[in-house]
């Protein structure tokens, strides 16, 4: 129970302290930490199917990429998309997408399915690249972010960096409590034992292919949901955003913050993305640029973390609070 409080004190501060964020930070740190809850998004989706489901996609990118290429195909070139339109439609499309491929990449497991991902993911990457369907390799700008307009009223502006701020804040919140009530349901308990051994879950009466595939469905809508936030905060959408390097970067999030948890992935997003700011802007030391070569010092971060660390920097968290428990 002392545990549970303190997990709640500890999360309630952290909200705080993001809340309050904008009015004591300058511009720079505002924008950074909304792309810090951006990424915690589309880490935590990842982690649905890997930390939860036992499905290690290397596919992750194709949704995040493709809501935010839907949202460019539905806006107008020098006009705002509407807000409540353009989010629903860039979600679902990234879900149809997930239901697509979640239906021929199922049936496959273990390496099978991880390469048949990462090809799904590279085969979406070139469509993008190669032609000029939305700008080719350059990819192509947003001019003008959707607008919030309700008969008139605006409750928020997007353009501005506050409001879009505590927009990325407020979805935050809402997917976290959503999955988890998702992952404390019924559903959520069978896909835990489908990780498990799913020979046991499919003899006990579950069909276990459906449930896989509407993890997969959440997972790639929730991936899509982070990546049309992400269009609308950097105005720009290119093929980088379709990318296996970048299903790579957030699956090192998720386990360098720890799989099987919520708060782990949105750890992993925010320690990576500092320590990634911090050791470019690292000086040059007997005529060798450390900042430069700052790939290789984050690389040997995440293998340390892996090894020492297989629960990740949540499992350091938790041994901590274990021992305090103990006396």
């Amino acid at each position: 129970m002392d545990r549970r409080k303190t997990a709640i004190v500890a999360l309630v501060l952290c909200l705080a302290a993001l809340a309050v964020l904008p009015f004591v930070s300058e511009k720079f740190y505002v924008q950074l930490f909304t792309k810090i809850l951006i990424m915690g998004i589309f880490a935590m989706s990842l982690d649905l199917l890997i930390g939860y489901s036992g499905l290690v996609s290397f596919g992750h990118a194709a949704y995040f990429g493709g809501a935010g290429y839907v949202l460019v195909l539905v806006s107008p070139q020098y006009a705002a998309a509407s807000l409540w339109t353009s989010l629903p439609i860039a979600v679902a499309a990234a879900a149809l997408l997930a239901l697509g491929i979640g239906m021929l990449v199922l049936r496959t497991s273990g390496i099978y399915f991880i390469m048949v991902t990462l090809a799904f993911s590279q085969m979406l990457f070139f469509l993008f690249h190669d032609t000029k369907i939305a700008g080719g390799a350059d990819g192509i700008y947003i001019y003008v972010r959707p607008v919030a307009d309700i008969l008139g009223w605006k409750p928020f502006d997007l353009e501005n960096v506050v409001h879009l701020y505590f927009v990325v804040l407020a979805v935050f919140i809402a997917v976290f409590v959503l999955l988890r009530v998702v992952l404390a349901s019924l559903f959520g308990r069978v896909i835990e034992g489908i990780r498990i051994n799913e020979s046991r879950m499919r003899s006990l009466g579950y069909a276990t292919f459906r449930y896989k595939l509407a993890c997969f469905v959440i997972a790639g809508a929730l991936a899509g949901l982070a990546g049309y936030l992400s269009a609308i905060q950097f105005g720009v959408v290119n093929p980088d955003m379709l990318a296996w390097h970048l299903s790579g970067s957030v699956m090192m999030m998720v386990i360098l913050g720890g799989m099987g948890t919520l708060v782990g992935p949105a750890l992993g997003a925010m320690v990576m993305m500092l320590l990634e700011l911090g050791l470019q802007s690292l000086p040059e030391v007997g005529g060798l640029d450390i900042g430069r070569h700052w790939q290789l010092l984050m690389g040997s971060f995440i293998v340390l973390v892996a090894l020492l660390l297989p629960q990740g920097l949540i499992g350091l968290l938790t041994k901590r609070g274990a021992k305090k428990a103990h006396g």
